[in-house]
């Protein structure tokens, strides 16, 4: 597997907005955008999705989107489960799958450890290797 690529190029923001929608309708959850962070969100995910860059860069990316809450309600879930996607394509064993899935999910949402983020920029590097 190519270790840079356009991780998130089929992602483009109308999936993001739909992703978030859906996971607002499964809570009840009010779906609309935000006044601040929408169309910053917007622009950056429009400049650099469909961008060639390492794992990490794209899960850094989906952090700072998360970051700028373009969307009232599960900006984190939303970002968290797009990167999720992404490394569900990789051919990973289960259990391994489970954790780089877990430590991105914790880049996304601004909660890993040093550990953990040293953890999985390691996984990056490996697939350089």
């Amino acid at each position: 597997m190519k270790a840079t690529q356009a991780w998130l190029a089929d992602f483009t923001w109308e999936i993001v907005t739909a992703q978030n929608a859906v996971l607002c309708a499964a809570k009840n959850a009010l779906h609309k955008p935000t006044s601040d962070g929408h169309d910053t969100t917007m622009a950056l995910w429009g400049q650099q999705h469909t961008q060639e860059m390492r794992l990490d860069e794209a899960v850094d990316l989906c952090r700072r989107c998360h970051r700028k809450a373009p969307f009232c309600f599960y900006n984190g879930n939303t970002f968290a489960s797009i990167i999720a996607l992404v490394i569900k394509k990789l051919s990973l064993q289960p259990e391994q799958a489970y954790i780089i899935r877990s430590l991105a999910g914790h880049i996304v949402a601004g909660v890993a450890t040093d550990e953990e983020v040293r953890a999985f920029r390691e996984f990056c590097d490996e697939m350089e290797a």
